[in-house]
């Protein structure tokens, strides 16, 4: 394996099936890797916007008044950060509701429709930044450079999207 970046317009990309044979589909090649890039870069954006929703969502919980149980309305009546609602629910009956800020002090449980999300996210991220690691590590000047500008078309789009610290 060679270890110093070169020109050839003949680099296999993923597998020997995918070699160049002519300019045209190494012209091709590097636009995919633009695009695999960008689509890198939208993805850490895109989870960055759920992580914010998902903890918006649980940090805002609505605590309903249920007939023979004690009421969250008088648990929560000294809360400054609750706000009253009036609640219309399914059956079409009002509903007196308070929806209260909770203070983040742990990690929020394990739900289904959050984690799995998260999980399947998380995936698809590694396995496109596998594939952009395998296409620099041919030391294909024309990949490495294919990699960059999609990463900064990417950033360029959804950079403001993000606010963590990724890579």
């Amino acid at each position: 394996m060679v270890m110093t970046f070169f020109t050839s317009t003949r680099t296999p990309l993923y597998s020997t099936g995918w070699t160049p044979t002519t300019t045209g589909r190494y012209a091709g090649s590097c636009i995919f890797l633009i695009i695999l890039a960008v689509l890198f870069r939208t993805s850490l954006a895109l989870r960055q916007r759920l992580e914010l929703y998902w903890l918006d969502r649980h940090l805002n919980r609505r605590y309903v008044v249920v007939a023979g149980r004690t009421t969250e309305k008088a648990r929560v009546s000294g809360d400054a950060d609750a706000k009253s609602a009036l609640l219309v629910s399914a059956a079409g009956v009002e509903e007196d509701v308070r929806v209260v800020r909770r203070h983040l002090r742990a990690t929020p449980p394990w739900r289904l429709s959050v984690d799995l999300p998260r999980a399947l996210l998380g995936t698809v991220m590694a396995g496109i930044g596998y594939l952009l690691m395998l296409a620099v590590m041919t030391c294909n000047v024309g990949y490495f450079l294919s990699v960059l500008a999609g990463v900064f078309l990417g950033e360029l789009l959804v950079g403001r999207y993000t606010q963590m610290d990724e890579h």
